[in-house]
C-alpha cells in the first residue's frame, strides 16, 4: 500500500535540503541622500515589494540598509537597482561572505591560455579574485555566492574552449564524499538525505543523483565518516538496502591525469600510423631507386600514385587527429587572443591546402609540375603530439615530491576499543579515511602512523624524517604527540586521534604547498607580457619571411640555383614561412616559472621547508640581512631556572606563592619555567599544598612581564624595564645580581610585592647547537645577521657573542621589532625575519620574507612566508639557498626559451640558407618546437636533485 500523501511528498522532500541549504542571505548597502524617516520609508517600501525580500532595515543616521532575502528569487544586483530606482545612490557594497572553489582545467598549452581563462573569470559578475595555474592546470576562484555560483564559473571557463572538472567548492575541511548503492528513486533520495540531515553533527548535505554521490559537511568533534556511513545503512527500509562507500576526488583527479597521458600517447601513435608512411613515400623511397619508382606511376595526367597516397594518408591526420588544433584556434580567436594552436593550425593548413592545390593542378594539365607538402602537415602534427605527450609526462613529475607526501598515509589502520585499565578488548582493521576524532588506533612496529594524535600507551621511536627532515628517530612515550605519515620503528603504541583527514599536519602541509604552486611568482609577469604579443609577432614575421623570399625570387634578385629542383619561388617562400610559424614556441615561456616553482616547493616540503608561494620563493633569493629573535629561535626555547634569591624580609615560601599565582596565568615560556621551579622550591621548603592563589586585575606587559593582585597585595613579575615602568626602586644589591647573571647570558626575573623587590629568579635558555655554524654560513653567503629581542641588552649581547653576531637590538617590544625591520628596509636591505612567538608576528609580516619556526605559535606560522617545520636554524640557509637555486633555474629556463625563439626563428626564416644551404623543413621545425617545451620542463626537474648546503647532525 502506498503511504498516505506519498505522491505529494516526493518532490518537496527532494528539494527541501537545497532550500534549507540556501537559507536566507543578508546584504548591507551604504546609501546616500537618506535625510529623514520619509526617505527610509521610501527605500523600505520599494525594496520590500521585490519578490524574495524577507526584511529591510534602513538606518536614517548612517544610511546603512540591511536586507534579508532569498537568493533564489532575487539577486543582490536587483536589490541595488531597486534602491537606485527609488532615487538614492548606492556608494558602497560591503564585502559579503566569500566562497572559494577550485576547478581543474583541461587543454591549457601556454600563458596565453591561462590568461584568457583568468580574464574570462574576472568578467563573471560576483567573482572577486581568480588565479589560474598553468603548470598545475587549476583555477582557484573567490566569489560572492549571492551574485554567482560554481555552475556559472564552470560555464565561463568552458566558453573559452577548455574542459573542466570541479575539484572542490567551499572548504573541503570536514567534508566526506560518499558513493551510494541502492539509491535510485526520489523516495530513496529523501530517505537517505533525511537520515543524514537529522544525524547529530551534520551541517550540510549535497546529493548528486546522476553520479549516485553525496557530499556531507560535518562537525568532527561530534561525528565522522564511519558514523555517516552507518546513517545511510540505517535508512534502509524493508527489502531496500542502502550502502555507502568512501570515494576520493583527489584519486579521481589522478586517474584523469593518467587518462590524459594515455590520450596523448594514443593520438601520437595513431598519427604515426599515417604520417610515417607519408614521410617514407615523400622523403625516403624517392631516394632509393628502383624501390620508389612505383610511386611515380601516373594515375591521371600528372597525378602520381605517390601524391595520391600522401593525400589519402595525410587527410585523417589533418582533420581527425588535428581537430584539437582547429577547436583550440577557434576558441582562442573567439576570445580575441592567439596561442600555440593558432600557429600550428596556420602552419599545417598552409601546407595541407597548398598541397591540395598542387594535387588538383596535377589532375588538369599534362605538363604541370609542383612540390607538395603533405609530409610537412602530417609529420608536424605527429611531432607536436609527441612533444605534448612527453611534456605532460614531465609536468607530472614536477609534483612528485608532493605526491610522495600524500602517499605517506597508510591505507589501513587498526581501530581498538579499550577498557578502563587500558587493555584492548576488541580490534578491527578499517580504512584510514574512516578514522574519527578520539578513536584509539593501534600502531604496530614498522608501520606508518595514520593520524595525528597523542600516545596513551606504549613506548617506541618514530622516524619523522619524511615530514621534518630530522634523520634521528624521536622517542615516543605516553603524552607525546605523533604525526601522520611518520613510521613507528620498534614498539607497539596506542594512539588517540586528535586530528584526522584534512586537519592532520601532513594534509596541512600538502594544502600549503598546493596553494604555493598556484600562486604566481612576480618573475612570471615577464612571460605574461611577452605572451600577449608573441603570436601576432610570429604571424607577422612569417608573412614578412614569405614576402621576403617570394618577391625577390619572382624578380630574379637571388640566383635561381638557390631554389631546389621541383620547387618554385612561391613554394620555397611558403616552406620558410611555415617553418617560422611552427618553430616559435610560446609554451616554453609559459612553463619556465611555474614548473620550477612546483618542483622547488615540493622539494622544500620534503626537506622540512614550507614555502607559501612563488612570491616568497622569489624574494628569499634577494635576502641581504637575517633578523633573528632570541628566545626559541637562536635558543632552544625551553628556559630553565638555575637560581632563586631573596632580597627582603619575605620568606621563600611567600615569594613562591605570589610568583606562582601571577605567572600561572601567563603563556610565556619563561613564566612556565619560573612556575615549575617555584613549585619545586615550595615543596623543598616544607609546603605540600598544590593550591594556586587567586589573582585579580591580571595584566600582561608585552616583552616585559605580568602584574596582578593576590589578595590585598600587588605583585609585579618581570624584567628591570617593567620595574622602572611601575616606579619600583631597584637597590644596588639587585643591580649587581642582575649584571652578574646577564654577563652569563642569563635573564633575571624580578618579583615585586607591594612595591618592594622581594626576590629574583635567574633563567637560562641554552643556545641551539647549530646556531653559531648557521650564522657563520650565512656570512659566507654574503648575508649579515642581527638579533632583535625583548630581553635585556647584557643577556642578548652574551648570546650574540656566543653565536657570532655583531649587531644587537635589545629590550624591543613587538612594534619595535617591526619598526627595526622597516628601518633596515629603508637602508635598501632585503630583510628576512626568523621568529617563533606571537610577539614576532608584526616583524614577520613587515619583513620581505618572514620565516616561522615550526614549533612556534600558530599566529607566527600564519604571519610567515616560510615555515621551518623541524625548527632547525639550518633550514634558514636551506630556504635561502633553495630560493637562489630556483631563481637561477628560472632565469636559465627563460634564457633557453627566449634564446630558442630568438635563434630558431631566423634559422627557420632561412637566414643561413644563402651562405650554408641549411634550411629547416617545417616538420623538423615542429620537432624543435616540441623539444623546446620539453627541455624547459626537464630543466625544472633537475631541481629534484637539490641537496641542502648545510646539514648539521643533531647530537644525541
Amino acid at each position: 500500500m502506498e503511504p498516505k500523501g506519498g505522491g505529494e511528498l516526493k518532490v518537496p522532500l527532494l528539494q527541501a535540503p537545497e532550500a534549507s541549504a540556501a537559507a536566507v542571505s543578508t546584504v548591507t548597502f551604504q546609501l546616500s541622500d537618506i535625510k529623514c524617516a520619509s526617505c527610509v520609508n521610501s527605500v523600505e517600501a520599494v525594496v520590500g515589494s521585490l519578490n524574495g525580500v524577507k526584511s529591510v532595515a534602513v538606518s536614517p543616521l548612517d544610511g546603512r540598509a540591511a536586507i534579508k532575502f532569498d537568493p533564489k528569487l532575487v539577486t543582490v544586483k536587483q536589490l541595488k537597482e531597486g534602491i537606485e530606482d527609488s532615487g538614492f545612490g548606492v556608494h558602497e557594497l560591503h564585502e559579503q561572505d566569500i566562497a572559494v572553489c577550485r576547478v581543474r582545467i583541461k587543454g591549457m598549452a601556454c600563458t596565453s591560455c591561462s590568461e584568457s581563462v583568468e580574464n574570462a573569470l574576472q568578467m563573471v559578475e560576483g567573482v572577486r579574485k581568480a588565479i589560474v595555474g598553468l603548470a598545475l592546470e587549476e583555477a582557484k576562484v573567490h566569489f560572492d555566492p549571492n551574485l554567482t555560483d560554481v555552475d556559472k564559473i564552470i560555464e565561463a571557463i568552458e566558453d573559452t574552449g577548455f574542459g573542466t572538472d570541479l575539484i572542490s567548492s567551499g572548504n573541503d575541511a570536514n567534508k566526506v564524499f560518499l558513493k551510494l548503492e541502492g539509491v535510485y528513486t526520489a523516495e530513496d533520495v529523501n530517505l537517505v538525505m533525511s537520515s543524514l540531515e537529522l544525524a547529530v553533527g551534520v551541517n550540510h548535505v549535497e546529493m548528486d543523483l546522476s553520479e549516485h554521490k553525496v557530499t556531507v559537511s560535518y562537525d568532527p568533534d561530534v561525528t565522522g565518516p564511519r558514523s555517516l556511513i552507518h546513517c545511510v545503512q540505517e535508512a534502509s527500509c524493508g527489502p531496500k538496502k542502502y550502502e555507502a562507500t568512501l570515494y576520493s576526488p583527489s584519486r579521481e583527479r589522478g586517474r584523469d591525469k593518467v587518462n590524459e597521458i594515455r590520450m596523448y600517447r594514443d593520438q601520437f601513435l595513431f598519427s604515426c600510423l599515417f604520417s610515417v608512411p607519408v614521410f617514407v613515400f615523400a622523403m625516403v623511397l624517392p631516394m632509393l631507386p628502383p624501390y620508389g619508382n612505383w610511386l611515380n606511376y601516373r594515375i591521371h595526367n600528372m597525378l602520381t600514385l605517390g601524391l595520391f597516397l600522401r593525400w589519402i594518408l595525410c587527410t585523417p591526420v589533418q582533420f581527425i587527429i588535428g581537430k584539437r588544433f582547429y577547436v583550440g584556434s577557434y576558441h582562442a580567436l573567439k576570445r580575441k587572443s592567439a596561442n600555440m594552436d593558432v600557429l600550428v593550425a596556420l602552419g599545417t593548413n598552409a601546407a595541407y591546402f597548398y598541397s591540395l592545390y598542387i594535387l588538383v593542378k596535377a589532375l588538369t594539365p599534362d605538363t604541370f609540375e609542383g612540390q607538395d607538402f603533405f609530409e610537412t602537415s602530417s609529420m608536424l602534427i605527429s611531432f607536436i603530439l609527441l612533444g605534448k605527450y612527453l611534456e605532460i609526462v614531465a609536468k607530472g613529475k614536477t609534483s612528485d615530491a608532493l605526491g610522495k607526501l600524500t602517499q605517506l598515509v597508510p591505507d589501513k589502520a587498526y581501530l581498538v576499543a579499550i577498557d578502563t585499565d587500558g587493555n584492548i578488548i576488541s580490534e578491527t582493521e578499517i580504512d584510514t579515511q574512516l578514522i574519527q576524532k578520539n578513536d584509539i588506533i593501534k600502531i604496530v612496529p614498522g608501520t606508518k602512523i595514520p593520524v595525528d594524535g597523542i600516545v596513551i600507551k606504549g613506548q617506541s621511536y618514530a622516524n619523522e624524517s619524511m615530514i621534518t627532515g630530522e634523520a634521528r628517530p624521536v622517542d615516543k612515550s605516553p603524552g607525546d604527540k605523533v604525526i601522520s605519515g611518520t613510521i613507528n620503528e620498534n614498539g607497539c603504541l596506542l594512539v588517540k586521534a586528535t586530528h584526522v583527514g584534512s586537519d592532520t599536519a601532513l594534509s596541512q602541509i600538502v594544502q600549503l604547498v598546493e596553494a604555493a604552486q598556484l600562486a604566481k611568482a612576480p618573475v612570471q609577469k615577464l612571460a605574461d607580457h611577452i605572451s600577449r604579443v608573441f603570436v601576432p609577432i610570429v604571424v607577422a614575421v612569417a608573412l614578412i619571411t614569405w614576402l621576403g623570399w617570394f618577391i625577390p625570387g619572382k624578380a630574379g634578385i637571388f640566383p635561381k640555383d638557390w631554389i631546389p629542383k621541383a620547387m618554385d619561388a612561391f613554394e620555397l617562400a611558403l616552406q620558410f614561412a611555415i617553418s617560422v610559424l611552427v618553430v616559435a614556441c610560446p609554451c616554453a615561456l609559459g612553463l619556465a616559472t611555474p614548473t620550477a616553482v612546483m618542483v622547488a616547493s615540493g622539494m622544500g616540503a620534503s626537506q622540512g621547508v614550507l614555502i607559501k608561494g612563488g612570491n616568497a620563493l622569489e624574494k628569499a633569493h634577494k635576502v641581504t640581512v637575517v633578523v633573528f629573535d632570541k628566545t626559541g629561535t637562536l635558543t632552544v626555547g625551553k628556559p630553565e631556572v638555575v637560581g632563586a634569591v631573596l632580597f627582603s624580609e619575605f620568606s621563600m615560601e611567600e615569594l613562591c606563592d605570589m610568583t606562582i599565582a601571577v605567572e600561572a596565568s601567563s603563556e610565556h615560556p619563561i613564566a612556565k619555567a619560573v612556575v615549575v621551579h617555584a613549585k619545586r622550591l615550595r615543596k623543598k621548603f616544607g609546603s605540600s599544598t598544590e593550591e594556586v592563589l587567586d589573582v585579580d586585575d591580571f595584566e600582561v606587559h608585552m616583552g616585559a612581564g605580568v602584574r596582578g593582585k593576590v589578595g590585598n597585595r600587588t605583585v609585579v613579575v618581570g624584567n628591570k624595564r617593567l620595574m622602572h615602568a611601575c616606579n619600583i626602586p631597584i637597590s644596588s644589591e639587585v643591580e649587581k645580581y642582575i649584571s652578574e647573571n646577564e654577563n652569563l647570558a642569563r635573564t633575571c626575573i624580578l618579583v615585586s610585592i607591594d612595591g618592594k623587590i622581594a626576590g629574583a629568579f635567574c633563567v637560562t635558555d641554552p643556545v641551539k647547537p647549530e646556531a653559531r655554524r648557521v650564522v657563520s654560513f650565512l656570512h659566507s653567503m654574503g648575508i649579515s645577521s642581527i638579533i632583535v629581542t625583548g630581553d635585556n641588552r647584557a643577556t642578548a649581547t652574551a648570546i650574540a657573542n656566543e653565536v657570532g653576531i655583531d649587531e644587537v637590538f635589545a629590550e624591543t617590544d613587538p612594534v619595535g621589532k617591526a619598526n627595526k625591520v622597516k628601518d633596515l628596509q629603508m637602508k635598501g636591505m632585503t630583510v628576512a625575519m626568523v621568529g617563533d612567538g606571537i610577539n614576532d608576528s608584526p616583524a614577520l609580516v613587515a619583513a620581505d620574507v618572514g620565516m616561522a619556526i615550526g614549533a612556534g605559535t600558530d599566529i607566527a606560522i600564519e604571519a610567515a612566508d616560510i615555515v621551518l617545520v623541524k625548527s632547525s636554524l639550518e633550514d634558514v640557509i636551506t630556504a635561502i639557498d633553495l630560493s637562489r637555486k630556483t631563481m637561477s633555474r628560472i632565469r636559465l629556463n627563460y634564457i633557453w626559451a627566449l634564446g630558442y625563439n630568438i635563434l630558431g626563428m631566423p634559422v627557420a626564416a632561412g637566414v643561413l640558407y644563402p651562405f650554408t644551404g641549411i634550411r629547416l623543413p617545417p616538420w623538423l621545425a615542429g620537432a624543435c618546437m616540441a623539444a623546446s617545451s620539453l627541455s624547459v620542463v626537464s630543466s625544472s626537474l633537475l631541481l629534484q636533485f637539490y641537496k641542502k648546503p648545510l646539514h648539521i647532525q643533531s647530537s644525541s
